[in-house]
């Protein structure tokens, strides 16, 4: 019955996977509330052909730095609309339509039973099945509950 809540700062791509663990209770801060968007860095990779959830690590550099750069450039011209349009007093509610989800940062309190958690890291924290930015998320939420509940936590290590 012990529960756990968990702070979780990640790109609303990744936070909108987590949301898919229906077993959690969540609360999201609202971006329409933010005076502040924070955006985000992301690498690319190459599609998986055998699992549609994995991506491979083995793009050409010259190919992931032009995609940067474009990414890069894409971003800071969403950045200057959006406050352009809030310094025109449009909604945030309605600016925020323009951000980029996978670019934006989010943040929620994620609740849920340690019987919860424990599925959770055991599905999540597995690479090549599961998308790598949602393994790192899983791995960081578990090293945040395993000071709280060592011996809870410290059987996954012993199981595997």
């Amino acid at each position: 019955m012990a529960n756990a809540v968990v702070e979780v700062e990640a790109p609303r791509d990744i936070t909108r996977q987590l949301l898919r663990h229906r077993s959690f209770s969540f609360q999201e801060f609202s971006q329409r509330y933010s005076d502040e968007i924070e955006f985000t860095d992301r690498d690319f990779r190459r599609q998986d052909n055998k699992n549609r959830q994995n991506s491979i690590d083995d793009l050409d550099e010259d190919f992931g730095d032009c995609l940067s750069h474009e990414v890069s450039e894409m971003t800071e011209y969403i950045k200057d609309t959006y406050y352009w349009m809030r310094d025109h007093d449009v909604a945030k509610e309605r600016a925020r339509v323009i951000l980029p989800e996978g670019l934006t940062m989010s943040k929620l309190y994620v609740n849920g039973t340690l019987r919860s958690w424990l599925h959770y890291l055991d599905v999540r924290d597995d690479p090549g099945v599961t998308q790598w930015e949602h393994v790192l998320l899983a791995r960081e939420i578990k090293s945040a509950l395993t000071p709280a509940f060592p011996t809870i936590f410290g059987m996954m290590d012993n199981s595997k």
